[in-house]
């Protein structure tokens, strides 16, 4: 596994290999701030800088926390982020690694200043706008995190965000996730939901996610 090594200036990152590298982080929330927290695991205190979407979600202070962490190593320190979730920390390396002139002081800003779901429906329909009005992020940089990302995203951000503003029931939220999946696999979006209706009518309403997408690709649809 691997790290991040960053200069000083937060803009210049590079592949650091590192075998000891922290994935997360287990124990108890000793202090939380909006843009940092302590957590003690197993008598050591871990510093981790946090966006405010993880913020939001911690515990109170002395109970049980877990982070997903990504290690940056700078020329003048070695620095934990920490992340609620996976969607966190994914778009967190993303940002850093596809996009050239964000390091994770602008990516931390971005995701407190817009949830990832949100995000990748911004980049997906290229509202350069949304994205602006983040804190550290002007026209030039929103412009560019779109060029730079939309590819990657794809219009499965798009179909993410646009169903994340309905409260779907577990079914159709099965499906939207089977979808999100074939989308991402290089469906057009028509394509995977026709197809995912065609496999749950063959397969049955208790057929998982996983199953759904395996018979969707199986078939070639």
């Amino acid at each position: 596994m691997g790290g991040f090594i960053t200069s000083n200036d937060d803009s210049t990152i590079q592949p650091f290999n590192h075998s000891t590298m922290i994935t997360f982080l287990q124990g108890k929330l000793v202090e939380a701030l909006p843009t940092q927290v302590v957590v003690d695991v197993n008598g050591v205190g871990y510093e981790v800088l946090i966006p405010l979407s993880s913020f939001d979600k911690l515990p109170q202070p002395g109970q049980p926390v877990k982070l997903l962490t990504q290690l940056i190593v700078r020329e003048d320190a070695h620095v934990l982020y920490g992340f609620a979730n996976m969607a966190e920390r994914d778009l967190f390396r993303l940002l850093i690694n596809s996009v050239s002139g964000i390091g994770p002081k602008t990516a931390l800003n971005i995701l407190s200043g817009m949830n990832a779901t949100a995000f990748r429906g911004a980049v997906a329909g290229s509202d350069v706008k949304s994205l602006s009005q983040i804190s550290g992020v002007g026209k030039k940089t929103a412009e560019r995190i779109v060029v730079e990302l939309r590819d990657k995203i794809g219009a499965a951000g798009a179909w993410e965000a646009a169903s994340a503003k309905h409260s779907l029931s577990p079914d159709d939220q099965k499906i939207n996730d089977a979808v999100l999946a074939l989308m991402a696999l290089g469906f057009k979006q028509v394509d995977a939901h026709d197809s995912v209706r065609a496999s749950q009518t063959m397969l049955g309403e208790k057929a998982t996610v996983e199953q759904l997408v395996r018979a969707c690709l199986k078939k070639g649809n």
